[in-house]
């Protein structure tokens, strides 16, 4: 019986994953040359001169040390981000994988045109391994420990996963706030550029599906 249930869902996951091939191989791809781009942006802005500014919030809370949620925390909510699509619904998967790719995009741009420094009663912080690497200094405006989390909640169709996905967005705001290493504005702006992201990302994909289907 539960053989047969396995069956029947690896075989629908493949009927899927054939049918939204090509999609998923240009998500891939889009995705490639997007964090191409938030590399270099991290390495230009961490090597920039910048200056720290004042900021209403930050100088009255904090700073409080919560690296645990900050780097597992977020690594956690990344996983679920891809990892339910891919497994669980692969027809989704290359809109998720578009979707952050468009956001990392655009989170690469603001960051070059936005030279801040952190501020200096930021928390460090450190993610496991080889990922440290993809981790840079400076790179604030917009805060993607905020806006990945709440893009999910944008994507999401599950409405279990719509909640934790809002849930996650909020905690991380919270956290990047007491622990200093995000202005309040990268934090506020994350949730109005990610839901016009959102926007822009399906009318790009409306069109180029369009186009596809009058192709073939």
């Amino acid at each position: 019986m539960e053989r047969d249930y396995f069956k029947k869902g690896w075989k629908s996951w493949k009927k899927e994953f054939w049918e939204n091939k090509y999609y998923i191989l240009i998500a891939l791809v889009f995705l490639a040359i997007a964090s191409f781009a938030n590399y270099y942006s991290g390495v230009y802005v961490t090597n920039v001169n910048a200056q720290t500014v004042p900021d209403l919030i930050l100088d009255h809370i904090g700073p409080y040390d919560f690296s645990f949620i900050f780097s597992y925390g977020y690594l956690l909510i990344m996983v679920i981000f891809f990892g339910y699509p891919l497994f669980f619904h692969i027809g989704k998967f290359h809109k998720f994988l578009g979707a952050f790719a468009l956001l990392l995009i655009i989170r690469s741009f603001f960051i070059i045109f936005t030279h801040l420094q952190s501020p200096l009663t930021a928390i460090p912080v450190h993610f496991p391994g080889i990922i440290q690497n993809l981790s840079f200094t400076n790179d604030l405006f917009f805060s993607g420990h905020t806006a990945f989390p709440f893009l999910g909640f944008l994507l999401s169709e599950n409405k279990f996963l719509k909640y934790f996905f809002l849930f996650s967005s909020i905690i991380m705001a919270v956290t990047v706030l007491l622990m200093h290493v995000h202005y309040s504005i990268d934090v506020f702006a994350a949730f109005l550029i990610t839901y016009a992201s959102v926007k822009l990302f399906e009318d790009i994909n409306k069109k180029f599906k369009k186009r596809l289907t009058y192709k073939n």
